[in-house]
This record gives structure tokens, C-alpha cells and sequence, in this order.
């Protein structure tokens, strides 16, 4: 690393004003201080310092996201190996398939390094796609306003958004996509800290809206090449197969533990809610989540799906589905966990917090049950929520200057 840190030092008067690529010193900057501390640091005692910066907090939400990539990469090799049928691999083509075959790992769904290598070869080019197009338009804005750096907010939603797509997004999609996310929900806006919702969800919802077939189809959450079709096979969610049931939820056999650990279709990184528990661990023990939106969000959670359990319904199954299935299914874990807490989208007041999480809560099931045409809606519920923060912390924080307000009067 001293020969690396000597590198930089060497080429760094280049890029610094008055130098030959003083345009480009926030790419410099970039890669310095990645690897590095910023060279410039508070050293008076007129603020608070700490250990944790910006960087390090951005780091430890990708380290607690990595179980989600674990998972990602192992259930959606799992259930493409599940739907190919073994004697039949002589007539798969494609390069996912010439590589499994260089490598000579097969199509063995009881194999763990089968399913992750198999399941890795659709998760990695969606995420260098990701990190290549967002970081790129990063440091085009970062060049264009002269901004000191590119922000490392971005190896969050780097890392997240490919665990929101379906293994079967094209690559020129998840590019349009985090262009989208990028440049209309954050830069234009002013850049990290000024986006007032989630980046990964905007970039999702904008490929939701514009490509519905290949974002939301029931055929697309199981990773077969398009040059092979599985006859008879239907990659339906667990909850696509809630919408679709035509007898009430106690009978249709489904496995909660299998949901709880991970094993069914959907969005590669949002399946397994203990991948996502593990996370809710390392995001609270470190500090950087919030325990009370995701709290918040559960209470929400419990409150609503008992209210229609005790209302019930003959013609809609939905009312029958507990609680801890609809923290299960689709992406509710994923989404109270890494994207309810996003700081800079989510209220700042404590009571805020509260009132946030239990309102997504509660609208992610009334949804649910009462539109079931759509019961993957945790994603619009949390962007709608993005926007509605700000009301939400208004009259909170206006109660509290009233209050200190008046205690200084009384004193």
C-alpha cells in the first residue's frame, strides 16, 4: 500500500489547480481517498469528530448487504438448475452455459458451489453493469460542477439495485435503469444528500413502468437462458401464487421456513428475509440503521395484517394471510431493511421515524389485500413514502420550537 500511496502522491500536482488535468481532479480524488483518508480532516476542537465518516458507513452497508449477494447468486442458481432438466444439457446454449461447462461445475441443484457459480453468472454483469454505467455518470457530473470527489454513496446503491432486479434483466436495462436512477432522482437534485427518494427504488420503478413484461412477468423470476424453454415450468412468486389461488391460503401448501430462508423465486436479493435479518443485525449493532423505522415498519406490519385477519372475507384469501408471511413474501424484508432506512429519504425526528415505518407498514399490507393485482407493492409504498417524509417531520420539529420556545419564556 506505501508504494500505491506513493503513486498518488506522485501524479496528485497534476490534477490540483493550475495542473494539466485539474478538470478530472474529482476521478483523482476518487480513487485517493477510497483507499485512503481525505487529506483534509477537522483537527480543531470546534466540532465533534469520529471515527465513522461517510465512506466507512457507505462500506458497512455493503458488508451487511452481503448476505443478500450470498443468496442472490445461490437461490437464483438454485432455481435455474431446478427448472433445466439435467439430461438435457447437451442442448443448452449460451455463454453462461459454455462457462459452466469450462468450469465443469454442472447443473446439480444439490451442489452449493453449482447453484452460486451458476447463479453468479447472471447476478456479477448485472452489477458491473451497474457500478460501471452509475459510477461513470458520477464522475461526468462530479467533472461537469467541479465537485472536490465522486461521493462513495454510490457503491450503496450500486450494490442494492441489482439485488431489486429479476435475474433475467437485460444488461442495456439495468444500464437505462441506473442512468435513470442516477441522473433523475439525485444529480439533478444536487448529488448525494439532496435526493429526496431512493435512488435504487427510482431506478427500479422507472424499469417497472417502462418494461411491465420483463420487470413484473411471472415467467421472469427463474434464470433459463431465453434459448432454452423449460416446458411446463412456471416461475411464479409466492406471491403471485397468493393472487392466483383459487382456495383459501391454509391450503395451499406453501413452506414459510423455505420463504424465511430464501428458497423461492423473485428478485434475486430480496427472496431470503434471513439474509436480510442478518443485515438488520450488523446495520443496527454498527448504528447506521435506524432499529426504529424497521421496528416501525414490523409494528405497521403486525397491526394491519391482524385487523383483516379478525375482519376476514370469503372471497378474498388475502384477508387469511398472517403477518409473518407478508414479512416473508416478496420484498418486504429487503426493502425495511436497506431501503426504509436510508437516512437521507427517511424523517430525521425520532417520533418521525415511528410514524414513517408504521405507515409503510400498514400500506404494504392494505395493499396487498385489498388491490391483490399488484401485491408486490413495497417498492411504490416506500417512494411514496420518500415523499411524504418531510410532512411527516414538519409539525414534529415546529412542536419542538414552539416548546423550547416557551420553556425559555417560562424561565
Amino acid at each position: 500500500m506505501k508504494a500505491l500511496r506513493n503513486a498518488l502522491d506522485q501524479v496528485g500536482h497534476h490534477f490540483e489547480k493550475g495542473g494539466r488535468f485539474a478538470r478530472f481532479f474529482p476521478l483523482y480524488e476518487a480513487v485517493d481517498t477510497f483507499f485512503y483518508s481525505p487529506s483534509e480532516i477537522t483537527r480543531t476542537g470546534a466540532h465533534v469528530r469520529d471515527a465513522i465518516d461517510l465512506k466507512r458507513m457507505m462500506i458497512l452497508v455493503v458488508i451487511a448487504a452481503f448476505p443478500c449477494v450470498f443468496m442472490a447468486m445461490y437461490n437464483t442458481g438454485l432455481q435455474a438448475n431446478l427448472a433445466l432438466d439435467p439430461a438435457r444439457t447437451a442442448e443448452l446454449v449460451g455463454w453462461r452455459h459454455d462457462v459452466l461447462r469450462l468450469l465443469g461445475v454442472g447443473y446439480s441443484a444439490t451442489s452449493i458451489g453449482a447453484n452460486v457459480i451458476h447463479g453468479a453468472l447472471y447476478f456479477l454483469p448485472l452489477y458491473i453493469v451497474t457500478m460501471v454505467v452509475g459510477l461513470s455518470w458520477e464522475a461526468a457530473f462530479s467533472i461537469i460542477r467541479g465537485h472536490g470527489g465522486i461521493n462513495e454513496g454510490f457503491f450503496v446503491t450500486g450494490i442494492l439495485f441489482p439485488l431489486i432486479l429479476p435475474p433475467t434483466t437485460p444488461l442495456w436495462q439495468a444500464a437505462l435503469g441506473i442512468s435513470f436512477g442516477v441522473i433523475f432522482a439525485k444529480e439533478v437534485y444536487g448529488g448525494t444528500g439532496m435526493n429526496f427518494v431512493n435512488v435504487a427504488l427510482a431506478a427500479r420503478a422507472f424499469l417497472f413502468f417502462a418494461y411491465p413484461a420483463e420487470i413484473s412477468g411471472d415467467k421472469v423470476w427463474t434464470a433459463v437462458s431465453p434459448e432454452f424453454a423449460v416446458d411446463g415450468f412456471s416461475g411464479a412468486t409466492v406471491l403471485s401464487q397468493i393472487r392466483q389461488a383459487t382456495a383459501p391460503f391454509v391450503d395451499l401448501n406453501l413452506s414459510w421456513w423455505q420463504a424465511f430462508v430464501g428458497l423461492e423465486r423473485g428478485s434475486m436479493g430480496e427472496t431470503s428475509a434471513l439474509a436480510c435479518l442478518i443485515g438488520a443485525v450488523i446495520l443496527i449493532a454498527t448504528g447506521i440503521g435506524s432499529w426504529r423505522l424497521m421496528a416501525g415498519v414490523a409494528l405497521g406490519t403486525i397491526a394491519m395484517a391482524s385487523l383483516f385477519n379478525f375482519i376476514g372475507s370469503t372471497t378474498n384469501f388475502w384477508f387469511a394471510v398472517p403477518f409473518w408471511w407478508h414479512m416473508v413474501a416478496g420484498g418486504w424484508a429487503f426493502g425495511t431493511v436497506f431501503m426504509v432506512t436510508d437516512p437521507v429519504t427517511a424523517p430525521f425526528t425520532e417520533t418521525g421515524k415511528w410514524i414513517y415505518g408504521i405507515l409503510i407498514g400498514a400500506f404494504v399490507v392494505l395493499i396487498r389485500v385489498v388491490n391483490p393485482a399488484y401485491p408486490e407493492c413495497m417498492m411504490l409504498v416506500i417512494l411514496f413514502m420518500n415523499v411524504m417524509a418531510p410532512l411527516i417531520d414538519y409539525p414534529l420539529v415546529k412542536a419542538n420550537i414552539n416548546r423550547r420556545i416557551k420553556r425559555r419564556a417560562e424561565n
